[in-house]
């Protein structure tokens, strides 16, 4: 059927309508519980997952939601810690099949109990089934003129009036097609990740046309409507009594303030939200960067609302925006703040401020965290922040909405962007999108063996077993909250199809994308002994061990391999009297003894051995460590083997390896085994490699990228260390592996974020030939760990190819170097500065812990910043680097901020050499150099950041000058008042 649109007679567009649906491959390819199937009600629907047992029984549905079986599927969707009033997936909420509101007037799901079991496809999925008639129509083509599109849902008035035995229509949409007028008032259907479809569905309810939805307070009188909307949800008795408390005295038992908003249509509550006073503000405003969103000045501490509960019939989707505008309004609040706590937390739901799922997370901003100060607080004493600023509390991601938050729609991406692997280089290019302030990426997909890290905190423990990038740890796992963003598919790409543009994973589930991006990066693998005879081993060293592996050779790549590994030598070895062989030549061999040895092995039971460097650089890069470890080696028992390569293993009846052969220089070394850890080779792992080699994209030792990351196939991008550059870049031996994977991956982000997002950007043309070369990474490269002896391991590098300390310092014109302390004392500190006097590189070795974020922050640094570190030195005055930044003068540089205060300085001290221009000195001569300038930048910087450099008063701002590398002032000497480069006591001025 086809329907024109006119105007004045002259027609702007026309529809087609099709009543004739493929329900069924819908149902298939898209989560249709809260429209029930697109089919109307019948007595044999079956709908629920069947409930199973829990090994800790179900739990109070006022403290934890009832568990509910995962779908047999590798999709394995992540929910949301608290998902009760709504599934997240896809990034998109809606309120799940088994949760419908029921007993509304708008009635779009059944009210009877659903049936024990559900049918499961071929593929063993289990789903809803849907016995009734189809109760859907579809809009087949939409034309109208760009002057009347927002009269678009105009068409749908007479559409159901054609079908008036119809409540739904759909509409399918491609995926790189942007959002038009008409779709915004539908609802998104949360596809399958491993739908092949190739369309987008939205859905839309007869219902939705009705305009009387009004949203007011919470009255008594609505207590009956609000339980009978959230019956079916798990903590229906949470919102419920919420609301009751509000309805009844306004506030808590405690005495915080309580508001109950509901809304209506044709007299029918259809939503319900709860809010209370956000208490903790001055925590949000310290660890968030909610300042991009509002400005705290303009805003009263009442202004700002903590949202409890949000529940919200998805036939109404589309006036959640206006309902969270009348909440702010009633509500007399400015901004509403909703955590979601980490899926481990325990009693997650009795914490006061985690709350059910709020539907309306679709349309609030998640809030990047901030990098903290690791503070001496015992030293600060009274010029300590506050415990609001620096208590430790459980970290939880922070979402907002505010006033003109609300009045703003982001730009909504539905292109599929699949990501292979959660390397640190695939979690930071999720992240970036994310985080994006314009652009909501609706199909991100992440395929994992292991799924999201940092979901278990036990397995993150154990994470000592291998050296740390401290790119992201536990806290920025639950700061990020990606399961809210990315759906996640658990299992290995056994398979790239270029033409039909999908990836096989495991050999059985098909993952479409429309953009592909590998970060799988490289791991550890099983070692091919190579046989007694030594002249072969040279030549054919190392090979991939291809027969099954003994289930007590550990190849140890994340933290889940790592637990795993614990466990078994639990289970297995530490009661008994076997040996472990740890075998490599990485600097994962060090943490993995050290690990060993604080799990009660005793070190007569452990052996070393040392695979040949070959072209891998060296475990430590300071020789002078390296005979230090070696040493604690010794004393605690660990025989050391150099120079060894695997040569035979034999294994018992169980198939374990019992025993141990390799070659070295002089003779056959053979040793008893109960359990063996490699670390001599690490490659691309054999299926991953087989799929990119059968997808016929270019393989030379690594996957071949250029500059912007680009694979020979278009659609599919690469990057982190499983990459090499093209070599018409004639540089083979520099690689991604050489730079730092976080940097990689907002990078990566960044190239493609130019397909998407419209916003202008500033004209500027590269300059010529710069496509010929490869890109300047910037962000240094980090190693810690605890290497045997107990010593606390940092290095921090600049990024390039790595080769030892003492063959980099015998160049010319190195620059220097600064060390304190000695190795074997346990507090040996070096630093090197450039020939420009940049810190290049930083190497911690002590027995007592360190803050390393804040040591990261002095990379790059100039030496005058760091207080005259180098005039100091030189005079006596310093003679250990860990005191010597930790004392209150350098805090200034591990705020997050400052190096936005070096920026501005930097600007103004440029401007004032601008020719033809009067200087700071000239304007006024009886004031020291660009004081006057550079004073003001600092005391706004410090009134700004009270909260954070309480120990800085607000008028010392010629310390910070100083701290601040300020070219036109002296840092304070030794005797100025202060003492060495200390800021005076915080004091007002009087």
């Amino acid at each position: 059927m086809l329907y024109t649109h006119t105007v004045g007679g002259t027609a702007v567009g026309f529809m087609s309508l099709c009543s004739d649906v493929n329900v069924s491959l819908f149902q298939e390819c898209f989560d249709l519980g809260p429209f029930h199937g697109l089919c109307k009600p019948h007595p044999e629907d079956i709908l629920k997952v069947p409930r199973k047992p829990s090994i800790q029984g179900d739990k109070d549905e006022n403290n934890q939601t009832s568990q509910k079986p995962k779908p047999v599927s590798s999709q394995n969707l992540e929910l949301v810690p608290g998902a009760d009033a709504a599934v997240q997936k896809d990034g998109a909420v809606t309120v799940s099949q088994a949760e419908l509101p029921v007993g509304n007037v708008i009635n779009i799901g059944p009210k009877g109990s659903a049936a024990p079991l559900l049918e499961a496809d071929e593929e063993g999925d289990l789903h809803p089934v849907y016995r009734g008639a189809s109760n859907v129509f579809r809009i087949r083509l939409l034309c109208i003129d760009e002057k009347y599109e927002t009269r678009s849902l105009d068409f749908l008035h007479y559409a159901f009036n054609v079908f008036p035995d119809r409540d739904l229509c759909v509409i399918l949409v491609p995926h790189h097609v942007p959002e038009f007028p008409l779709i915004r008032s539908f609802v998104r259907a949360v596809p399958s990740c491993t739908s092949r479809l190739g369309r987008e569905l939205y859905v839309f309810h007869r219902a939705g046309l009705l305009t009387s939805f009004n949203v007011r307070k919470a009255a008594t009188s609505d207590l009956q409507g609000i339980k009978v909307l959230v019956k079916t949800l798990s903590l229906n008795e949470g919102i419920w009594n919420d609301s009751k408390i509000f309805t009844e005295a306004r506030r808590d038992p405690d005495g915080m303030p309580v508001q109950a908003f509901v809304a209506e249509v044709l007299d029918q509550i259809v939503g319900v939200s709860v809010t209370r006073d956000e208490m903790d503000i001055e925590y949000i405003r310290s660890h968030y960067n909610i300042e991009d969103f509002i400005h705290f000045n303009h805003h009263q501490q009442e202004e700002h609302g903590h949202l409890c509960h949000f529940v919200l019939n998805p036939v109404f989707h589309h006036y959640t925006k206006y309902f969270l505008k009348e909440i702010l309004r009633l509500g007399h609040k400015s901004s509403l703040y909703y955590p979601i706590y980490p899926e481990y937390v325990e009693d997650k739901f009795q914490h006061p401020c985690a709350h059910s799922l709020t539907s309306a997370l679709h349309y609030m901003a998640p809030v990047r965290p901030r990098r903290q100060i690791v503070y001496p607080l015992q030293g600060l004493g009274v010029n300590a922040p506050s415990e609001q600023v620096s208590k430790d509390q459980l970290k939880y991601s922070l979402n907002h909405t505010n006033r003109k938050l609300v009045l703003e729609s982001k730009v909504c991406i539905n292109t599929r962007i699949v990501v292979v692997g959660a390397s640190d280089v695939g979690i930071s290019f999720l992240e970036t999108l994310i985080f994006w302030p314009h652009l909501k990426f609706n199909n991100l997909t992440l395929i994992s063996i292991h799924g999201l890290p940092g979901k278990d905190p036990q397995s993150s423990k154990y994470r000592r077993f291998l050296i740390n990038s401290h790119c992201f740890n536990d806290e920025d796992y639950a700061q990020m909250s990606l399961c809210s963003w990315v759906n996640v598919v658990v299992g290995k790409m056994t398979g790239i199809n270029r033409s039909a543009k999908y990836v096989v994973v495991s050999k059985e589930k098909k993952v479409p994308y429309d953009y592909l991006v590998l970060c799988t990066g490289q791991s550890y693998q099983a070692l091919a002994p190579m046989g007694a005879d030594i002249s072969e081993v040279t030549s054919q060293w190392p090979q991939r061990y291809m027969e099954k592996v003994p289930s007590n050779h550990f190849t140890l790549n994340d933290a889940q391999d790592c637990l795993e590994a614990a466990l078994w030598l639990e289970e297995n070895l530490i009661s008994s009297r076997g040996n472990v062989i740890v075998y490599g030549n990485t600097i994962d061999i060090y943490t993995t003894v050290e690990t060993l040895l604080s799990f009660g092995i005793d070190g007569s039971r452990i052996h070393l051995v040392q695979a040949p460097l070959g072209s891998a650089s060296p475990c430590l890069a300071d020789t002078t460590l390296e005979r230090t470890v070696g040493e604690a080696l010794a004393e605690a028992g660990v025989a050391v083997h150099p120079g060894s390569v695997l040569a035979q293993w034999g294994q018992g009846d169980h198939g374990l390896i019992t025993w141990a052969a390799f070659t070295t220089a002089s003779n056959l070394l053979q040793l008893q085994c109960s359990a063996f850890f490699s670390f001599a080779y690490r490659t691309l792992d054999y299926e991953t490699f087989k799929a990119i080699s059968d997808a016929c994209l270019v393989f030379d030792g690594r996957v071949v990228i250029d500059a912007k990351f680009h694979t020979n196939d278009a659609s599919i991008r690469a990057a982190g260390p499983l990459t090499k550059f093209s070599r018409r870049y004639f540089r083979d031996e520099l690689t991604h592996s050489n730079f730092n994977s976080k940097e990689i991956g907002f990078e990566l982000a960044a190239s493609m974020l130019s397909l998407f997002d419209s916003t202008p950007q500033p004209s500027s043309e590269p300059p010529e030939g710069s496509d010929r070369l490869i890109p300047i990474y910037r962000r240094c490269k980090v190693q810690g760990g605890i290497l045997p002896g107990g010593y606390n391991y940092l290095h921090i590098s600049k990024p390039g190819i790595p080769m030892p300390l003492d063959v980099e310092h015998d160049l010319c014109d190195h620059g220097m170097e600064i060390v304190t302390g000695e190795a074997g004392h346990g507090n040996y500190f070096r630093m090197h500065f450039s020939r420009y006097n940049m810190v290049d590189s930083i190497t911690c070795f002590s027995k007592e812990p360190f803050p390393v974020s804040n040591y990261i922050c002095l990379y790059g640094q100039h030496e005058r910043l760091l207080n005259d570190l180098y005039y100091r030195w030189r005079a006596g005055q310093l003679t250990d680097l860990y005191s010597y930044f930790r004392e209150p003068w350098s805090l200034a540089i591990y705020h997050d901020r400052f190096i936005d205060l070096q920026k501005e300085l930097h600007q103004t001290l440029m401007s004032e050499q601008v020719p033809g221009q009067p200087t700071a000195t000239e304007q006024h001569p009886e004031q020291k150099p660009g004081t006057p300038s550079l004073r003001e930048p600092v005391l706004r910087y410090l009134r700004h950041h009270r909260a954070h450099l309480p120990m800085y008063a607000p008028t010392d701002a010629y310390r910070v000058l100083s701290a601040a590398g300020s070219q036109g002032l002296k840092p304070g000497r030794a005797g100025h008042s202060g003492g060495r480069g200390s800021p005076t006591p915080a004091q007002e001025p009087s």
